[in-house]
């Protein structure tokens, strides 16, 4: 019965496993870190390919966490704890700023808003509760794609993705996506500029789970000159460095709330 029991438990201590491992790893050294045979943790992990809970990377003959598995991770940080432990840091936030803040994260290829925190006097946006945008075009969803892996993108992009746009801006290739994903990461932090609303630019910072991993962001958005579509408005500059300081505070204290130490990053 015990052997019955373990077969049961096995795919689970695979995803286990792989959640912990910031690289793909082969079949070979799962099965050792799983304690299963070499044979038998082939056979699993292709099944296990085929639901979509691994992914085989080819060139490297290795494995890594599939599209279902981070759907189910992404699922269980949409429910209360993240919402609840999000309300009152973006509240501060928006009684910092004065503009209206979002908690948002990764759901496929869109960007799920769970919590909207909207500053007096603001009138409401199409980032409430719930709404559903495509990731590529929010600056919330960029700063969580641009966590993700090569393997993990191509997975959510495939080569016949539809860029599409909602005001003429924003990237309509894959190339053009992973040049912004490439940018966010030198600077830290996202923008969209008028991308998802004209007149409306955002500007977004990760949150990250007690293993580092981004899960979420947290972002805030403001009016700007439409009569300067192309860039923001010299006088905003300031705003948007009070913005950002603000901004990674706010990210930072909700990272702690979720478990992560700075000190521990690798």
């Amino acid at each position: 019965m015990g052997g019955e029991a373990d077969s049961f438990l096995r795919p689970l201590r695979i995803l286990s496993y792989l959640a912990t491992q910031a690289n793909p790893v082969s079949a070979a050294r799962i099965a050792e870190a799983v304690g299963s045979p070499r044979s038998s943790t082939f056979r699993l992990l292709r099944g296990m390919q085929t639901l979509g809970y691994v992914t085989h990377i080819p060139e490297e003959q290795a494995y890594a966490l599939g599209l279902a598995a981070l759907e189910i991770g992404q699922a269980f940080g949409i429910q209360a704890p993240l919402a609840r432990y999000g309300r009152p840091v973006l509240a501060r936030l928006v009684a910092k700023v004065g503009e209206t803040a979002h908690l948002a994260v990764l759901h496929g290829h869109e960007t799920l808003y769970i919590h909207e925190q909207t500053a007096p006097l603001r009138a409401p946006l199409v980032t409430a509760k719930d709404v559903r945008l495509p990731a590529h075009l929010t600056a919330s969803g960029r700063v969580i794609l641009a966590g993700l892996g090569n393997d993990q993108l191509q997975a959510l992009f495939p080569p016949n993705f539809a860029f599409i746009q909602r005001t003429g801006r924003g990237p309509r290739t894959y190339a053009e996506l992973l040049q912004q994903l490439a940018s966010t990461r030198r600077q830290g932090f996202a923008r969209e500029f008028g991308e998802v609303t004209e007149g409306l630019t955002s500007i977004a910072k990760a949150v990250r789970d007690r293993t580092g991993r981004v899960v979420a962001s947290i972002a805030v958005t403001h009016t700007y000159d439409k009569q300067v579509p192309a860039l923001p408005p010299a006088h905003e500059g300031m705003l948007d460095d009070m913005i950002l300081a603000a901004l990674d505070r706010a990210a930072m204290e909700l990272s702690r709330r979720l478990g992560w130490d700075p000190e521990r990053r690798v």
